[in-house]
């Protein structure tokens, strides 16, 4: 019986062949890895700078420029509940300054009426005096004596200042010993733009 030499099919030894690039498949090749690498490099920049930002942020709002959102009536018709203010870091305030403070683990925030020493006294219609000069108060929709239990007229201790909220018929305020005058160890800051809503935006 004769034996049949094996042939190997056609076409396997040419695959089998190393298949070399052209020079244009490895520039192209080149280009694709620079750009993978470009984009790894500015991925990295563009976080490492926006983690940078949102770290400087929040140093900032809580060392300078704390942001407060409003809740409750006590000043409307200037703040409403919901705004969100944003407020500066100081030690000084004058009359018709908005600031925030602390009271009983809350933020609260009034309008500064009288500084240390200052002598404040209210009509019964609720005109306000200090130092026996009526005050300009453009931002009141209507005045009221409010709760009122404090012997008038008042002088302001030391190193406090008196507050009282716009909406005069309803604020708790300096007006009544429960909450008295504001020390400068309570005080957040002054208020000095709204931030929200967008339609509101603008100076306090």
């Amino acid at each position: 019986m004769k034996k049949k030499n094996a042939k190997a099919p056609a076409g396997k030894a040419e695959k089998e062949k190393l298949e070399i690039p052209t020079i244009a498949q490895i520039e192209k090749e080149l280009g694709r890895e620079k750009y993978r690498r470009r984009f790894r490099r500015v991925l990295k920049s563009t976080i490492f700078a926006l983690i940078t930002v949102a770290a400087a942020a929040v140093l900032v709002a809580t060392l300078w420029m704390p942001v407060l959102q409003i809740s409750g009536n006590s000043m409307t018709p200037t703040l409403t509940g919901g705004e969100v203010v944003v407020s500066l870091k100081g030690s000084s305030f004058d009359t018709g300054d908005i600031v925030a403070f602390y009271y009983d683990n809350k933020i609260l925030v009034k309008r500064v009426i009288a500084g240390p020493g200052d002598w404040v006294d209210i009509a019964e219609d609720g005109t306000v005096y200090v130092n026996e000069q009526e005050i300009y108060e453009p931002y009141l929709v209507e005045k009221a004596m409010g709760d009122c239990n404090i012997t008038l007229p008042y002088q302001v201790p030391e190193s406090r200042v008196f507050v009282m909220g716009d909406h005069r018929s309803v604020s708790l305020d300096s007006r009544n010993t429960v909450l008295g005058c504001v020390s400068n160890d309570q005080i957040v800051g002054r208020l000095v733009f709204r931030i929200w809503p967008f339609e509101s935006l603008g100076l306090v």
